[in-house]
């Protein structure tokens, strides 16, 4: 098996531990037994239980971002003014994991160190300046932010998703709204 396959075994391990048995029963111990390595072997990966609580953050959040920046790039809406905004909006609603990992390492992350929260909250630095300066009024661009996050929260946390048909016509409404700014 090769080392990225290893690595990527063991993150989806404690992103299960964490969504089935508790974030507070997330060691490093049950995540090397989860994902079938030896302790030594994840160790090589993740030295430690924050290593591996900040890789459960960073690699969903790189795909994350990834697919933001390929959203900008297929805008071809004529609209130029939006463009980013529209992007991290589709991008959310693309980031729909049945899986959950991003959400389990947000979680521990929380839990066992607020710091391993930092490379989100820069990333979150870098998009609402983005969405400051992407030709919409900052205020209405920062409430369709909002508006996307507290759809992702409520999904994270099971509050009265949204069916699909109506969480389509939810992104289909944002959407036209970064065209009448």
């Amino acid at each position: 098996m090769s080392k990225n396959n290893t690595r990527s075994k063991i993150l989806k391990a404690a992103a299960y531990i964490v969504q089935s048995d508790g974030i507070l029963n997330l060691t490093l111990e049950a995540a090397a037994e989860k994902a079938g390595v030896s302790k030594g072997g994840l160790l090589y990966h993740f030295p430690s239980k924050d290593a591996l609580v900040a890789g459960m953050v960073q690699d969903p959040m790189q795909s994350y971002i990834d697919n933001i920046e390929k959203n900008v790039d297929q805008d071809t809406l004529q609209h130029r003014k939006g463009r980013w905004t529209r992007s991290f909006i589709k991008g959310t609603f693309e980031q729909r994991n049945p899986d959950k990992d991003m959400d389990a390492g947000l979680m521990a992350a929380a839990t066992i160190n607020r710091d391993l929260l930092k490379p989100i909250q820069d990333a979150y630095e870098q998009w609402q300046d983005h969405i400051d300066n992407d030709g919409l009024d900052p205020i209405n661009a920062t409430i369709l932010r909002l508006a996307v996050d507290g759809l992702w929260f409520s999904e994270i946390f099971d509050l009265a998703p949204l069916e699909d048909d109506r969480r389509q016509r939810v992104l289909e409404r944002l959407i036209q709204l970064t065209k009448e700014d």
